[in-house]
Order: C-alpha cells, then sequence, then structure tokens
C-alpha cells in the first residue's frame, strides 16, 4: 500500500491505514460488529464521550481484540471510561503511532441546546507526512490549517446545512468525504449531500458507503 488508505465503518468510525500502521476513529453503537472484531491496530482514538462515537458494552472485546494499541481520548472521556487505561488528548497534543502523527485539535463540542451542558470535544488531525486526514468530532468551531482529507459531519442534532457548508470552505480541504450521517433519512441524503458538494468549494468529494475505502 502507498499512501493512506481510509476505511467508514459506519456514521463517525474510520480505519486509517499505511502499509506499517492502523489508526481506528470513534468506535460508536451506531456501527456494526465488523469494527469491534477489527485487529492488528495500534491506536484507537475517541474524539468524545457520547455513544455514537464511543460504544462502551463493545468496546472492550475491542481492546482484547488489540491489547498493545495506543489508548487516546479527551479529558473528560478518561474520566468516564469503563475499560482500558486511556492517555489523555488535548488541543495541540502530538503522538506519533507507528508512521502515523497524531495531532488533537479543539476543546469543546458543538452547542446542542443552551439548556445541555457542552462536553469535551478533541478532533484528531492524522498525519503521514504526505497527507493530513482531518476528523473533528462533533463540531464545526476548530478549522485547522494545511488539510488534506475532510471526514465532514454531514448530520446531527447541533448542525445545520448552511453551517456545514461553511464549515467546508473554512477548513478547504482538497478532499472530503462524509461520517456522522447515520441521523439522515435515506429519502433526504441526496439533498444535505447535494448542498455540500455543490456549495462548498471542493471538487473532490468522495461519497463513501458502509465499509468503503479511499486511498490518497
Amino acid at each position: 500500500m502507498d499512501g493512506m488508505k481510509i476505511t467508514r465503518f459506519g456514521h463517525a468510525a474510520l480505519l486509517v491505514e499505511t502499509a506499517t500502521t492502523r489508526v481506528l476513529i470513534d468506535p460508536g453503537s451506531f456501527c456494526g460488529d465488523d469494527v469491534f472484531a477489527l485487529t492488528g491496530l495500534h491506536a484507537i482514538v475517541v474524539t468524545h464521550q457520547h455513544a455514537d462515537h464511543l460504544d462502551q458494552k463493545r468496546g472492550p472485546a475491542l481492546l482484547e481484540n488489540n491489547p498493545e494499541a495506543l489508548l487516546v481520548c479527551d479529558p473528560e472521556t478518561a474520566d468516564l471510561i469503563e475499560f482500558g487505561t486511556w492517555t489523555v488528548n488535548g488541543d495541540g497534543a502530538e503522538h506519533q503511532v507507528g508512521d502515523l502523527t497524531l495531532r488533537g485539535v479543539g476543546e469543546r463540542h458543538a452547542v446542542i441546546l443552551p439548556t445541555i451542558a457542552q462536553i469535551a470535544n478533541v478532533g484528531v488531525l492524522v498525519s503521514d507526512g504526505v497527507t493530513t486526514l482531518f476528523h473533528p468530532g462533533d463540531t464545526y468551531e476548530y478549522a485547522p490549517e494545511d488539510v488534506d482529507v475532510l471526514a465532514l459531519p454531514l448530520g446531527a442534532p447541533w448542525a445545520k446545512v448552511s453551517e456545514t457548508v461553511n464549515f467546508v470552505r473554512r477548513v478547504a480541504p482538497s478532499s472530503l468525504f462524509p461520517i456522522h450521517d447515520r441521523t439522515i433519512a435515506e429519502v433526504a441524503y441526496p439533498m444535505y449531500w447535494g448542498h455540500t458538494t455543490n456549495h462548498g468549494g471542493v471538487t473532490d468529494a468522495r461519497l463513501l458507503g458502509q465499509a468503503e475505502s479511499t486511498e490518497y
């Protein structure tokens, strides 16, 4: 394998691979069992504590399959998680995993409602030295520079389409693909994706399905 290979495993879960390194991001409750059967992982990254990004029931099996994996999560999740020994991630924190560099981005989850307290959310930049992927978790607030590939949250209780498009334009990646889309009905999906691709200014927009991969 040359370069970076990215596989979507439902909702916000991504497997990022090079020839020597495998990193899983956000194995949540909306994922199928195939995520939790993965082996050979060098790191598992969780952006925040919500169940659709962290499945506490099936998570222990994933750790049993990958006992040597570095476990990285935001500071609030580190206090709440019920399995494993986790390294705290934060804005600007870096972890070298094989030939991939992981760097934390941001601090807080997007506002859902004024009556719901904001929790921690630390997105992640994953770089192999040539290509940089950005997985923001659940927020459009932070737009780091020099992002080549954006894993774009397409639908959420905290988002609207104008904010999605504005976020894409602020990040200005060379390529993007959707994540966080299990909240969108199938019949409505082309509307959300169409607005993003027609108005986001990114020509290389890849619509990835369940367990589908792309390479950069």
